[in-house]
């Protein structure tokens, strides 16, 4: 398997000194902030009507895509790659890169799926090296979603219980290129499709379409960041406390413990998302 980045939009500069920190809980966090109970009725609402389950709330979390490992203790959910296995006895969530090519991987895509500029040439993603999706007309959407699909039937069929699309936010990189109304139109595929392999689907990221939740079939969130860029609460709104949080500093650990560590999913893993056993690994928790 491919080894993944972490999928944080905005922290490229984020200092490999954060990775010396040692992979244990935090002392107890403070907390804050009354439950967004309508948030909670409506992600709750929807999940029964697609007759799939959510992650449990308040849960300890693993974010496990740069590689599958036995989960530490305490550990409930865990989230890994689709060429990976769930891990047993716990609630798993099957992650795909559903809006751009794997790096290196242009290849597994016909050559008209790939966005390209005025130019011609096939756009990508710098920080990743992963091309873009061409999503602009529905017959395009629907031969990406098409592939996609393939994958979350492999996550069904493994047992996974949820799929985690990510690159929902590609769009905020090339708004002279893709528009939200294009990802959201795309998004809404997938969760159809998910749904009807009995998957709880989440919003990757993406704050500013939280509130189209919906719409766009989506029943629980995975923040990375959201303390640090104070965006915690536009998902907890959106989502309730179906919210899973991920953090890259110490900092942003602290923040969301304090202010949502008694709600939502909380943990700081290493921007490689390394396995355990493996240079830079770090886990902690609030």
């Amino acid at each position: 398997m491919r080894a993944h980045r972490v999928r944080s939009r905005r922290s490229l500069a984020m200092s490999a000194a954060a990775a010396l920190a040692v992979a244990t809980p935090l002392v107890a966090c403070s907390t804050a902030g009354a439950s967004t109970t309508q948030g909670a009725a409506a992600s709750t609402t929807a999940a029964a009507s697609t007759g799939v389950t959510l992650p449990p709330a308040h849960a300890g979390f693993d974010y496990q895509i740069g590689g599958a490992y036995k989960p530490p203790a305490g550990v409930k959910v865990v989230s890994r790659d689709h060429s990976a296995s769930p891990a047993a006895g716990l609630y798993n969530i099957c992650y795909v890169n559903a809006f751009q090519a794997q790096e290196g991987a242009e290849g597994d895509w016909d050559s008209d799926l790939l966005l390209r500029d005025a130019n011609g040439k096939v756009v990508y993603d710098d920080g990743w090296d992963e091309a873009v999706l061409d999503i602009r007309t529905a017959a395009k959407r629907e031969r990406i979603a098409a592939k996609v699909d393939g994958w979350i039937d492999s996550c069904a069929s493994k047992g996974f219980q949820a799929v985690e699309p990510d690159n929902f936010d590609t769009f905020t990189r090339f708004p002279e290129l893709l528009t939200s109304n294009e990802a959201e139109a795309f998004i809404k595929l997938l969760s159809d499709h998910a749904h009807a392999k009995g998957l709880a689907i989440a919003q990757k990221n993406t704050s500013e379409l939280a509130g189209d939740h919906a719409g766009n079939g989506l029943d629980f969130a995975i923040a990375e960041e959201c303390g640090r860029y104070d965006e915690c609460g536009v998902y907890t709104s959106a989502y309730g406390d179906h919210v899973i949080a991920i953090e890259y500093t110490a900092a942003g650990l602290r923040k969301t413990c304090s202010g949502y560590g008694d709600r939502i999913s909380v943990v700081r893993r290493d921007v490689d998302v390394s396995p355990i056993g493996s240079d830079g690994y770090l886990r902690q928790t609030c």
